[in-house]
């Protein structure tokens, strides 16, 4: 019996991969205001990243759509946040550079692995990555002082630590690969 592809987890992947671009035409103009409205979104859209997770497993209605979408919506949320981050002058290119391309490099290793068999367990690097990234695009969304609370600063804090959660957990599961690879040869 197949699992219905249009179950709530999926939905939830959905609205969050819909959340990015309706962001990029947000933060074309990020002014205060279009700001907060950007980080409510985005914070709203993160959530939804651990409840269709919840559900899905509570609900016990994982589908192969659903471990398909549930990555992409986090990556193109994550990462359309941080390019249009850039030319606000929030987050140093470079830096976002290194993110999307341990992405990108991981994303494309996770197909090779799939393709070849391989089981590697994720391990709990992967959500602390997302969960500083999370925090980091929050924080530069908001950016504006609020309360004499500098959210700006607070998220240069929090993606440096996000950006050295992504390359650890990037060379981890590079190190994982090869070792496994190593063990099949």
């Amino acid at each position: 019996m197949t699992k219905d592809i249009w179950n709530i987890p999926n939905i939830l992947s959905l609205s969050r991969i819909a959340a990015a671009p309706l962001l990029t035409v947000i933060l074309l103009n990020p002014t205060r205001y279009y700001s907060t409205i950007a980080a409510v979104i985005f914070s709203l859209a993160a959530l939804t990243d651990w409840l269709d997770g919840y559900l899905a497993r509570r609900m016990n209605i994982t589908t192969v759509l659903g471990k398909f979408l549930d990555p992409l919506a986090d990556k193109a949320l994550i990462i359309t946040s941080l390019i249009m981050l850039i030319p606000a002058g929030r987050v140093p290119a470079w830096m976002v550079s290194l993110i999307v391309g341990r992405e990108i490099a991981v994303t494309g290793l996770r197909a090779v692995i799939a393709k070849e068999g391989i089981a590697i367990s994720a391990s709990a690097l992967g959500k602390y990555k997302t969960t500083f990234q999370a925090a980091a695009v929050i924080a530069l969304l908001i950016h504006y002082p609020f309360f004499d609370i500098d959210f700006q600063a607070i998220g240069m804090i929090l993606v440096w630590l996000a950006l050295g959660f992504t390359l650890w957990s990037g060379i981890d599961y590079f190190v994982k690969f090869l070792k496994e690879i190593g063990n099949t040869s």
